[in-house]
């Protein structure tokens, strides 16, 4: 039988795990923590979106310049093969807006529970509180003990095994499954990076990808806590838009969150490397200035003895009020009828371009994902199997491949998990 040594107990190494089992493999499954699936265990807030529904064209964009690699992939297994693979294994699914799976529970612990279940059936032999500190190419005697290291021949480029906690073991394949360096508690350090870059592998600098990002105007933290929905926000560097979404975001006490910051931070990200970035959004994005504008002069007329503060309710959630009377510096007890027509313009004009500049987004750590990981030019797209090094494999967050929010990633590593399980078992 083949022998396939998964590393990492994560989405893309259960399923490797999983589906060199069933081809025949005798699998041994390294996780470097107590537990599997701990990262999975918290995606989504704890409801683990696992998948989308969109269409393949469409679901490969949501990965930027690198999507195109997944072709392969998702041609060998894709939503469908997994929202039916989870439902045979006995987890029900529902399909939420924007196209969104998860498990009908709400309950990310059954995905893992269900993997788990999996990997027992075909006699995946788990081994945790195992930390791989070596990936070995070639060993002249095969008795070998950890002390006889210094007949590891690196000039080989034919795996045999991997080395930690104080032993060898033999495999005829080895597939790096540990994912990348964000929630580090989970068991994601980036170990796999130091693996795969001492084995000759190219590594593109890790970035935080999916990330919130720090706000440098103090005024940001007065409005914690603030959740909008259906606003505009664009990103702006040197004057030009790069970069815009709908949909909703939150305020932080250290700046803003959400969906669309998370899904426009890989972009952020990117800008910030060598330029300033300015966010900005418009709080009616269905109306135009000149629509804006009609309306308040409609209000503004219609309640002429109202004070400016309680007009306010009428276009602002409660908390972004004193912030915007702040800004715009008309004195809050003033009447509506008394606002004059350049004070409407600066209403009308922070309603739809509140400005804000990024300071830099957070660590790497707090990070949905990570951004970067082995090149993609050195990994078979076909097989997952490493052009250098015969009987490699890579699958999952540790190669460089991020997504979109809305199950991007999950599927990313369940369907290169998939296709490496099964090439190493068979090659």
């Amino acid at each position: 039988m083949k022998r396939v040594i998964v590393i990492g107990g994560g989405p893309s190494g259960m399923m490797a795990a999983y589906r060199a089992a069933e081809c025949g493999a005798c699998v041994t499954l390294l996780e470097r923590t107590k537990n599997l699936g701990n990262k999975l265990r918290i995606t989504g807030k704890g409801r683990c979106n696992i998948t989308n529904m969109a269409e393949l064209d469409e679901f490969i964009q949501n990965y930027g310049k690198n999507g195109r690699f997944l072709y392969g992939c998702f041609t060998r297994f894709f939503n469908q093969d997994l929202i039916e693979f989870f439902n045979q294994g006995g987890v029900d699914t529902v399909v939420e807006r924007g196209n969104r799976v998860f498990p009908k529970s709400n309950e990310a612990g059954e995905i893992v529970t269900c993997l788990v279940n999996y990997l027992k059936s075909n006699k995946v032999s788990i081994r945790t509180n195992f930390r791989v500190s070596k990936v070995v190419k070639e060993i002249a005697d095969r008795g070998s003990r950890i002390a006889d290291l210094s007949k590891v021949m690196l000039g080989n480029n034919k795996i045999v095994g991997v080395m930690g906690e104080g032993e060898i073991i033999y495999g005829d394949a080895v597939i790096i499954a540990t994912g990348g360096m964000s929630y580090p508690v989970t068991g994601s350090s980036g170990d796999g990076y130091k693996l795969a870059e001492e084995l000759g592998h190219r590594i593109i600098p890790p970035a935080p990808g999916l990330v919130p990002l720090e706000i440098e105007e103090s005024y940001v933290k007065e409005m914690a806590g603030l959740s909008l929905k259906n606003v505009s926000l664009s990103g702006f560097s040197n004057g030009k838009e790069f970069v815009k979404m709908f949909g909703e975001m939150l305020f932080t006490h250290f700046g803003v969150s959400g969906p669309v910051i998370l899904t426009m931070s890989h972009n952020i990200v990117q800008k910030l490397k060598s330029e300033r970035v300015t966010l900005s959004i418009n709080f009616k994005p269905a109306l135009t200035k000149e629509m804006l504008e009609k309306r308040l002069l409609r209000e503004f007329d219609e309640y002429g003895k109202m004070q400016f503060k309680n007009i306010l309710k009428h276009l602002l959630p409660n908390k972004a009020i004193p912030v915007f009377i702040k800004l715009l510096k008309i004195a809050e007890e003033k009447r509506c009828g008394e606002i004059d027509k350049t004070e409407r313009q600066r209403l009308i004009e922070l309603l739809s371009d509140f400005k804000m500049r990024v300071k830099r987004p957070r660590s790497i750590e707090e990070a949905i994902v990570t951004s970067g990981g082995v090149a993609l030019n050195e990994i078979n797209p076909k097989t997952m199997e490493s052009k250098k090094i015969q009987g490699l494999y890579f699958c999952g967050e540790v190669i460089d491949i991020d997504g979109n929010t809305g199950g991007y990633n999950l599927q990313s590593a369940f369907s290169s998990g998939y296709v490496a399980g099964e090439n190493a078992a068979k090659s």
